[in-house]
């Protein structure tokens, strides 16, 4: 298997495996990228794993599994009731308490004492919480996508920019209104198709985060966005 290549690799070479939770991904895109550099990394979500590798992955409440020793925590928690591209809803979410409780549930990932990485869409926690580190997009990472991702971090560098090409194209609804090419395409989409993660962010979350050193770099002074604004409506 690639991944025990690696990991034997890195053990001649005396390099650490780096232990790493992905909390709240089913997906496994990211996990697999880093098992995929010999990293010993699980996923973790309420719901059943769809990335094919079960046994790299926790099914259930994140929170107790956070308790757990990890040299790197990255997060993804539920963006439904935070991204202003829900704000039309957002009154109501305030007046039944669902608002409140994701941002409770994202606000957990703030308190772990090692390095965490929290990946939210542009939404209220710029305010509630920080300004986040670094807002990066698919299309600096080789993916020809335009979909702002937010990253607050917490002892971990700033993602570098690997491989830019052409962002979305757009395509204008019947009703009038703008949608980036890849959304559009999934006729609009659930939140799940719609918060698809790109793998050409998964694969520098791996190599850059994926180190020893990773952990000890300083962070340069944030936020940090390079990357023109557009329509978030589908950004969640």
């Amino acid at each position: 298997m690639a991944h025990e290549k690696q990991a034997a690799i890195r053990a001649a070479r005396k390099e650490k495996t780096v232990r790493v939770l992905l909390a709240c991904e089913e997906s496994q895109t990211v996990c697999k990228a880093f098992r995929a550099r010999g990293h010993e990394a699980y996923s973790c979500d309420i719901l059943p794993c769809s990335g094919g590798r079960p046994e790299w992955h926790y099914q259930g409440d994140v929170i107790p599994v956070l308790k757990e020793k990890w040299d790197l925590v990255v997060a993804f928690p539920p963006c439904t009731d935070l991204a202003v591209s829900g704000a039309a809803h957002f009154a109501k979410k305030r007046a039944d308490g669902r608002q409140q409780k994701s941002i409770d549930f994202f606000m957990q990932f703030t308190k772990i004492p090692g390095p965490w990485v929290i990946e939210n869409p542009v939404g209220i926690m710029s305010r509630l919480f920080r300004k986040p580190d670094q807002i990066i997009n698919p299309y600096q990472f080789g993916d020809p996508v335009s979909k702002k991702t937010c990253l607050w971090l917490h002892k971990v560098p700033l993602l570098v920019s690997t491989k830019i090409v052409e962002g979305s194209r757009y395509i204008k609804s019947p009703s009038g209104r703008s949608y980036p090419e890849w959304c559009w395409k999934t006729g609009g989409g659930t939140g799940k198709k719609r918060s698809v993660f790109f793998p050409g962010i998964a694969q520098a979350m791996a190599e850059q985060w994926g180190t020893e050193r990773a952990a000890s770099m300083p962070q340069e002074a944030g936020p940090k966005d390079n990357i023109e604004t557009y329509n978030t409506s589908c950004n969640t």
